[in-house]
């Protein structure tokens, strides 16, 4: 099915952050594994899996409308040198993907293409809880301090 070729864009714009998230995640995940905070580890490294599936879903939309998915292309990585670091920086890269699966959805809605407004609103439900659970680490760790918080993260 031949698709609107603003939509195919904006699918791979969100591919591109996508792809960019999954490899912040997991250098993330991986740095936090090297400092033996092993939970914090495993639960970036699932949202950083959580991003693949996505990105999976664009790249199967993309070619269902008959365009072409660009996977060579990455946006800047932010990559944290502190546990702190990483969630401000995870923060703002799932804040600027809700802004944009907004936009896209609207954009989904204005040209009548029900199916990607369907796909793009299930991942943005995803996104809102990848969000929700780093503003809840950023809140336990100014309520506990970041010494109590990383305490926590060692298994």
């Amino acid at each position: 099915m031949k698709g609107n070729e603003k939509v195919i864009e904006k699918l791979n714009f969100l591919l591109a952050d996508e792809l960019t998230a999954i490899s912040q995640y997991m250098v993330h995940a991986e740095m936090c594994a090297n400092w033996g905070y092993k939970e914090l580890a495993e639960l970036i490294e699932k949202r950083a899996i959580d991003e693949m599936k996505h990105a999976e879903k664009h790249i199967g939309r993309i070619l269902f409308l008959e365009g072409m998915p660009v996977v060579s292309e990455l946006n800047k990585l932010h990559i944290g040198e502190s546990v702190e670091a990483h969630h401000k920086n995870d923060w703002e890269a799932e804040n600027g993907a809700i802004k944009a699966y907004n936009e896209a959805i609207k954009l989904t809605v204005e040209v009548g293409d029900n199916g990607t407004r369907e796909m793009l609103e299930s991942i943005l439900k995803d996104e809102e809880e990848h969000i929700d659970w780093i503003e809840a680490q950023q809140e336990q760790i100014r309520q506990m301090s970041i010494q109590v918080y990383l305490s926590e993260q060692i298994s």
